[in-house]
């Protein structure tokens, strides 16, 4: 079975020659194909609520060994890195195109001066790295009913 790329609308293929390769990869518009820099960095999400704030961020395929979280200042640094071993079981495999590889990636978050920086907790499920970060007590918006006299 052989494995053939389709580009519709391109049918001739006496135009086609092997800097079409290239430009495809360059211009490539799937964001799940090309090899960007912006795809090497993971999506994040962050949230907040009266007591704490969470940041979601999508890195599937690792483990939890893999991450790295530092507290510095008030500078939240999260990385990641995992290399694909030389000599696992793919390594005879002859490869057309692989996109599998290298996956590090580095995130920086300043923290605003409500968080409080020694309640910082992080777990890693399903493919997602949550991080909460707790907001200091006498920081956090206090909600009450203010009566009129």
């Amino acid at each position: 079975m052989t494995l053939v790329k389709f580009a519709p609308g391109n049918n001739s293929k006496v135009f086609k020659t092997s800097y079409n390769d290239l430009f495809d990869s360059f211009f490539n518009t799937d964001q799940f194909l090309s090899k960007s820099i912006i795809n090497r960095t993971p999506a994040v999400n962050i949230l907040e609520n009266e007591d704490e704030f969470l940041i979601e961020i999508a890195a599937p395929g690792l483990n939890k060994e893999s991450f790295k979280i530092n507290l510095e200042e008030d500078k939240l640094s999260v990385s990641a890195g995992e290399m694909e071993s030389a000599n696992d079981e793919n390594a005879n495999k002859k490869y057309n195109r692989r996109e599998f590889n290298y996956a590090v990636f580095s995130r920086d978050f300043n923290l605003p001066e409500t968080a409080d920086s020694n309640k910082i907790y992080a777990e890693y499920k399903d493919g997602i790295l949550n991080i909460r970060i707790s907001k200091k007590e006498e920081l956090k918006i206090q909600a009450r009913a203010i009566s009129i006299q």
